[in-house]
Protein backbone atom coordinates (compact mmCIF):
# COMPACT_ATOMS: atom_id res chain seq x y z
CA UNK A 1 0.00 0.00 0.00
CA UNK A 2 1.34 3.41 -0.98
CA UNK A 3 0.99 6.19 1.59
CA UNK A 4 -0.11 9.75 0.81
CA UNK A 5 3.45 10.94 1.55
CA UNK A 6 4.93 8.43 -0.88
CA UNK A 7 2.47 9.54 -3.57
CA UNK A 8 3.63 13.15 -3.09
CA UNK A 9 7.27 12.09 -3.45
CA UNK A 10 6.48 10.07 -6.59
CA UNK A 11 4.52 12.97 -8.06
CA UNK A 12 7.56 15.24 -7.75
CA UNK A 13 9.86 12.57 -9.20
CA UNK A 14 7.69 12.21 -12.28
CA UNK A 15 8.39 15.88 -13.05
CA UNK A 16 12.19 15.47 -13.16
CA UNK A 17 13.13 15.63 -16.86
CA UNK A 18 15.15 12.92 -18.55
CA UNK A 19 18.86 13.68 -18.20
CA UNK A 20 18.33 15.86 -15.13
CA UNK A 21 18.54 15.14 -11.41
CA UNK A 22 17.10 16.48 -8.17
CA UNK A 23 18.34 15.94 -4.63
CA UNK A 24 16.61 14.15 -1.78
CA UNK A 25 16.97 17.41 0.13
CA UNK A 26 15.22 19.49 -2.51
CA UNK A 27 12.26 17.11 -2.56
CA UNK A 28 12.22 17.11 1.26
CA UNK A 29 12.19 20.92 1.32
CA UNK A 30 9.24 21.04 -1.09
CA UNK A 31 7.33 18.57 1.10
CA UNK A 32 8.53 20.08 4.42
CA UNK A 33 10.00 16.73 5.35
CA UNK A 34 13.44 15.15 5.66
CA UNK A 35 15.77 13.75 2.99
CA UNK A 36 15.76 10.43 4.84
CA UNK A 37 11.97 10.18 4.59
CA UNK A 38 12.18 10.90 0.86
CA UNK A 39 14.81 8.18 0.50
CA UNK A 40 12.64 5.69 2.35
CA UNK A 41 9.70 6.46 0.07
CA UNK A 42 11.85 6.02 -3.02
CA UNK A 43 13.39 2.80 -1.72
CA UNK A 44 9.99 1.11 -2.02
CA UNK A 45 8.86 2.84 -5.24
CA UNK A 46 6.49 0.34 -6.89
CA UNK A 47 6.18 2.47 -10.05
CA UNK A 48 9.79 2.47 -11.26
CA UNK A 49 10.75 3.32 -13.97
CA UNK A 50 7.53 5.27 -14.64
CA UNK A 51 8.40 7.21 -11.49
CA UNK A 52 12.09 7.85 -12.25
CA UNK A 53 13.53 7.60 -8.75
CA UNK A 54 16.96 6.97 -10.28
CA UNK A 55 17.07 10.73 -10.99
CA UNK A 56 17.19 11.56 -7.27
CA UNK A 57 20.68 12.01 -5.83
CA UNK A 58 22.45 13.22 -2.71
CA UNK A 59 23.22 16.93 -2.31
CA UNK A 60 26.97 16.34 -2.73
CA UNK A 61 26.38 14.86 -6.21
CA UNK A 62 26.88 11.25 -5.15
CA UNK A 63 24.26 8.72 -6.11
CA UNK A 64 22.64 7.64 -2.89
CA UNK A 65 20.59 4.48 -3.10
CA UNK A 66 18.53 2.71 -5.69
CA UNK A 67 16.17 -0.16 -4.98
CA UNK A 68 17.56 -0.41 -1.45
CA UNK A 69 21.19 -0.62 -2.56
CA UNK A 70 23.85 2.07 -2.38
CA UNK A 71 25.63 3.20 -5.56
CA UNK A 72 23.75 0.70 -7.65
CA UNK A 73 25.17 -0.14 -11.07
CA UNK A 74 21.60 -0.09 -12.39
CA UNK A 75 21.11 3.53 -11.24
CA UNK A 76 24.38 4.53 -12.88
CA UNK A 77 23.40 2.81 -16.13
CA UNK A 78 19.95 4.42 -16.21
CA UNK A 79 21.42 7.89 -15.66
CA UNK A 80 24.17 7.36 -18.25
CA UNK A 81 21.57 6.31 -20.84
CA UNK A 82 19.86 9.65 -20.18
CA UNK A 83 23.09 11.58 -20.76
CA UNK A 84 24.10 12.24 -17.15
CA UNK A 85 27.89 12.39 -16.73
CA UNK A 86 29.95 11.10 -13.81
CA UNK A 87 33.40 11.63 -12.40
CA UNK A 88 34.60 9.62 -9.40
CA UNK A 89 31.07 8.25 -8.82
CA UNK A 90 29.65 11.76 -8.55
CA UNK A 91 27.40 13.50 -11.01
CA UNK A 92 28.91 16.36 -12.95
CA UNK A 93 26.68 19.42 -13.51
CA UNK A 94 23.88 18.22 -11.28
Amino acid sequence: MVTPFQEKVYSICKKIPKGKTMTYGKIAKILKSSPRAVGQALRVNPYAPIVPCHRVIKSDGSLGGYNGKMNSRKKINLLRKEGVNFKDNKIINK
